[in-house]
């Protein structure tokens, strides 16, 4: 595989491509649970809150929930998951306090630095994410990811979530980049994949749980399972 030419751009999704989030959240919840819960067993917790917190993602991007609500129901689902009552002001506390501790923690997905390392010299790298503001730029600042990246969009400022193509656009004109000079790497395949897809931009599946997904389209250039996977191609 020729690696791709006229490439001066590359744009990443954050949480789960390059900051482990469901680490990183194990971690926080546990400080919170081990504090005021200690009923709570965090193991048990964090099994049905992945897959639970993906789907009010999901819901979030597609805009049939808001900010509150994904806030409030990827708790209250993953704790009826586990038959713990828990009460709405403990909920609104939990949340709160989820959200002051998560950026505190700082794993990264394996490869991440050495990746962006080796991309920093010959690239302008960028971030995309539909990631809350303030919890984004402390994840960056705390974890030393910042450092790498020129740009950030998030979809606060940008007025639209991925997969929405004009968070893409904006992404663009912000890094004073241009389309066929750009690429995506992302792990959410309809966010990240299809929306720059949407926005006429190439793009790699960064797809660690090999799901099965299917498109036609040119501009998805390859299916990757680790990070460092990405030097074949950029």
């Amino acid at each position: 595989m020729k690696k791709l030419q006229n490439i001066k751009h590359i744009f990443f999704d954050l949480d789960h491509t390059l900051w482990d989030f469901d680490r990183n959240s194990e971690m926080a919840f546990a400080q919170i649970f081990s504090d005021k819960f200690p009923h709570i067993a965090t193991l048990d917790f964090i099994k049905v809150y992945i897959p639970i917190n993906q789907e009010c993602w999901r819901l979030y991007q597609t805009n049939q929930i808001s900010h509150d609500e994904l806030r409030y129901n990827r708790l209250k689902h993953s704790f009826d998951a586990i038959d713990i009552q828990v009460s709405d002001d403990d909920i609104d506390f939990i949340a709160k306090q989820y959200l002051e501790i998560l950026p505190n923690n700082n794993f990264l997905i394996d490869g991440a630095i050495e990746l962006l390392d080796g991309l920093k010299s010959d690239y302008k790298l960028h971030i995309i994410t539909n990631g809350f503001t303030n919890v984004q730029y402390r994840k960056l600042q705390n974890s030393g990811l910042s450092k790498y990246f020129e740009t950030v969009t998030n979809s606060e400022r940008a007025g639209v979530k991925k997969p929405d193509a004009r968070i893409f656009e904006v992404a663009i004109t912000d890094a004073n980049a241009s389309v066929d000079q750009s690429i995506m790497i992302g792990d959410s395949w309809e966010a990240d994949v299809m929306g720059a897809i949407n926005a006429n931009i190439k793009t790699i599946f960064y797809n660690p749980e090999k799901s099965m997904q299917n498109t036609n389209s040119e501009l998805l250039i390859a299916d990757i399972q680790h990070l460092l996977e990405l030097q074949i191609y950029i």
